[in-house]
């Protein structure tokens, strides 16, 4: 494979500097933009499983408190979309419900005459009831009556009250937090996106990867010989900038909110899925540098280099932002 990259090293080298010209063309482009976006309408394409998205479209607009950005925020953040998902606390089912709130809040949605803890519909329906049972519970609350519900939801609707707002427990004031800043990557946005300050820094340093083989799970470690496979070389090319993001590409997905094609950006991330309505089923990611181009890390026997993103399988892309990787859901919690 190394003679493949000596062979074309004419041509990418041609390319990386048409790129890089594209890169700091396009991205002095986008700090001139301004403004972040506007609010969101509803779910941003392919941000949640096909589905489930008519259910959260329907159900996260039950109450003023609740939006389908922010109940799909929830629900991803509780269960990751598994609809058997246990939690050694109890907690089961898409929604986690403790089984005496389930008999208190559970909803039958799908009509067979059984509110039933498994079934998605169901769960996603009682999630969104409990929410704005909460928001009721803590209407004159002052403060923002949408992290007042979800204060609620982590801290009990008295402590809520008893604190005039969010209590001063930090794991409260961190679930309300993380939903919101989560919220933004499940939004459709009105309007462009705003820009990432951290892109350039992060581009530079997957620049420098080029031509490294690749390897299955590497993360660029002494032990890995410096290589990377593709969310290892996105997640290395965000932590050279501050950026923890998670080490599964699926899991990247929701780092911030999600720009159309259109609207890419150089340091957006770029996916690619076996199933174009699922996002879970996603299998590959890339850093946008410009021009419909990528660097990553393709596969075994291949370098890392750059590629095309307009393939059959491009699912959409990420604008990573600090607080979104901050917000995700992490495995044992950290």
């Amino acid at each position: 494979m190394r003679k493949w990259w000596v062979g074309a090293g004419v041509g990418i080298g041609l390319c990386l500097g048409l790129l890089g010209l594209l890169f700091f063309a396009v991205f002095t482009a986008a700090l001139n933009l301004g403004g972040a976006a506007g609010g969101a309408v509803g779910l941003a394409k392919g941000a949640v499983p096909v589905a489930y998205q008519p259910l959260i479209e329907k159900w996260g607009n039950l109450c003023p408190a609740l939006s389908p950005p922010l109940l799909a925020a929830q629900l991803y953040t509780e269960s990751n979309w598994k609809p058997d998902a246990r939690s050694p606390a109890g907690a089961l089912g898409l929604a986690q419900f403790i089984p005496e709130t389930w008999a208190r809040y559970g909803v039958d949605a799908n009509g067979d005459g059984k509110p039933d803890i498994w079934e998605p519909a169901d769960a996603i329906a009682s999630a969104a009831t409990y929410d704005c049972a909460l928001s009721k519970d803590v209407k004159g609350v002052p403060g923002d009556a949408t992290d007042n519900m979800l204060a609620a939801y982590n801290a009990g609707p008295y402590r809520v009250i008893q604190a005039s707002g969010i209590p001063r427990i930090s794991e409260t004031q961190g679930y309300v937090k993380s939903i919101r800043d989560l919220e933004k990557s499940f939004a459709r946005p009105v309007g462009r996106v705003a820009p990432s300050q951290q892109a350039a820094g992060a581009i530079y340093f997957a620049q420098e990867q080029l031509g490294k083989p690749y390897l299955w799970g590497g993360e660029g470690t002494k032990e890995d010989g410096g290589r990377f496979d593709c969310s290892g070389l996105t997640k290395a090319s965000y932590a050279s900038v501050g950026i923890e993001l998670p080490r599964v590409a699926n899991d990247q997905w929701n780092a911030g909110p999600h720009p159309k094609r259109d609207e890419l950006m150089p340091g957006d991330l770029v996916f690619f899925a076996h199933n174009l309505n699922d996002p879970r089923s996603i299998h590959h990611v890339g850093l946008y540098v410009g021009g419909g181009y990528m660097i990553n890390a393709p596969h075994t026997g291949a370098v890392n280099r750059f590629d095309k993103i307009d393939t059959p399988d491009y699912i959409g892309a990420t604008r990573v932002t600090d607080a979104g990787a901050k917000a995700l859901p992490r495995p044992n919690g950290v």
